[in-house]
């Protein structure tokens, strides 16, 4: 997948839509192609600009967004990503949205962090399908069906925690910051903004003064981002020929 996902926005609330609109522009991977403020509108907008992303509210003025994922779902070509954003909470509605397909349900309100962290696995979600062999064997089926959630998980003897503190240091040192980071404690919180691609590299050591912790283990962290796909590794030699791994954001 290459580009920036185009997002369709369904809200009946146009300040609502706004804000929801400013959320995902804030990602570097996605933008706004149209809004739409009924049922009628969304699948009409939908047919025209074959968005890869659909925010869907399930509380619309004409059509129920139910029934609007239900027609997304007959449209041709590639199927739509869909993220249910919907002050709906009952426990029916939650499974017939899971029944329709959806990749996400997010309650109202939610913060701009929130989102950005669904868009993230969305994102890898479609890096992984287009990556994928035309024929796969039962462990990638899994992995798909599992999706981004299932790769993010730490080996033993790592934290999810020190994990996101890594990842956020090394963007930082790196002049890029990670979609979704912010909403803790730690290098990068509460900025919330987003800086360009990554620029520069960083190497184990500078990522773990930044982060307070060992060299080692910070190595450690860093190979992990590499495996899962959120980081890059470079040897880099110097004078001695002895080469030093340097990362930067993937």
């Amino acid at each position: 997948m290459t580009g920036q996902a185009r997002t369709l926005v369904v809200e009946d609330d146009a300040v609502v839509a706004t804000v929801h609109r400013g959320f995902v522009e804030s990602h570097p991977r996605f933008v706004v192609v149209g809004e739409a403020r009924t049922g009628a509108d969304a699948l009409r907008l939908a047919s025209a600009l074959r968005p890869d992303l659909v925010l869907l509210d399930l509380h619309l003025p004409d059509i129920g967004g139910l029934d609007v994922l239900q027609r997304l779902r007959m449209l041709p070509g590639p199927p739509v990503d869909v993220v249910a954003t919907t002050a709906v909470r009952e426990l029916d509605s939650v499974r017939q949205a899971m029944a329709g397909g959806v990749v996400a349900y997010l309650v109202k309100p939610f913060t701009s962090a929130a989102l950005r962290a669904r868009l993230d696995e969305v994102w890898q979600r479609r890096e992984d399908v287009r990556r994928a062999q035309d024929t796969l064997d039962q462990d990638e089926v899994d992995q798909l069906l599992a999706g981004p959630r299932a790769a993010d998980r730490v080996p033993k003897g790592l934290s999810g925690r020190s994990r996101e503190l890594v990842r956020e240091a090394l963007a930082r040192l790196c002049g890029a910051v990670v979609p979704g980071a912010g909403s803790g404690s730690g290098p990068g919180a509460g900025s919330g903004s987003v800086g360009a691609s990554a620029s520069r590299d960083a190497s184990a050591a500078e990522v773990a003064e930044v982060v307070g912790m060992s060299r080692v283990s910070a190595r450690r962290y860093l190979e992990h981002l590499v495996a899962e796909g959120y980081a890059q590794v470079t040897p880099r030699y110097g004078a001695t020929g002895r080469p030093e791994n340097r990362y930067r954001p993937a």
